[in-house]
């Protein structure tokens, strides 16, 4: 897991500077959002969507507007059709970069997306010229942990697959399936994640020059910006003194 934990740091910091541009609305709505697409409406039976409504609430979010988004994801509001569209292709220094996007309109979505590529000096890839490279995991990250070995214990009996446990704080990887579980039994025991979600993880990082580290995290943040993007996934080992 060499590099992952620093990864988390550097997502946990971009997660604080976006709360403070006001951003963190619309990163829950695309959470609620995609988390219906792929479970439908009903959080009785979609514990991702479960989880996606609890963060919504903590940050006060009312529930018309996390209704609309729910019911956007599920396909239960007239208008236009949303269609899930995953784009991949390579950033500075030849990293791997895969874009989740959710688009009532194709070809606005991958000219915005090529555009965001092309600017950042990478381009845009063919299906599965990437993917390769990804595997679907749940993601729990604690920036401090008190009794390493108790929450230890809470993490791996629930069905956590690993964990990693440095200066940097804790990270806990789990299967999709087992994401709900883990993380209601580590809140349940007193260990509340400061970030959590379902991801792509890249299988091994490809380390990248303190320059392309700048060009790659300004690409991130453009192609994060766009109305369509859900989620971006990059295989990039960002320089150890990177500070995002």
């Amino acid at each position: 897991m060499a590099g992952h934990s620093k990864w988390a740091n550097i997502k946990h910091k971009k997660a604080k500077e976006d709360a403070k541009r006001g951003k963190v609305f619309t990163r829950l709505i695309r959470e609620l959002t995609i988390a219906a697409r792929h479970g439908g409406s009903d959080p009785g039976s979609n514990p991702r969507l479960r989880l996606a409504i609890t963060k919504a609430q903590a940050e006060n979010m009312s529930k018309d507007t996390m209704d609309r988004a729910i019911k956007r994801g599920a396909g239960e509001l007239g208008g236009a059709q949303m269609e899930e569209i995953r784009y991949e292709g390579y950033g500075p220094g030849g990293i791997a970069v895969m874009v989740d996007c959710l688009t009532d309109n194709k070809n606005r979505t991958v000219g915005e997306v090529r555009h965001a590529f092309t600017k950042a000096g990478g381009n845009l890839g063919t299906s599965g010229s990437v993917a390769f490279q990804f595997t679907e995991r749940g993601v729990l990250f604690f920036e401090k942990v008190e009794n390493e070995d108790a929450f230890m214990e809470v993490a791996l009996d629930a069905g956590a697959d690993d964990l990693e446990i440095d200066e940097n704080g804790a990270e806990v990887l789990t299967s999709p399936d087992n994401y709900a579980a883990v993380y209601d039994a580590l809140v349940a025991a007193g260990y509340t994640p400061d970030e959590s979600e379902v991801t792509m993880r890249a299988d091994n990082l490809s380390p990248v020059s303190a320059e392309d580290a700048d060009k790659v995290m300004r690409m991130i943040e453009r192609l994060e910006e766009l109305d369509d993007v859900q989620s971006v996934y990059t295989n990039a080992d960002f320089p150890e003194d990177f500070a995002g």
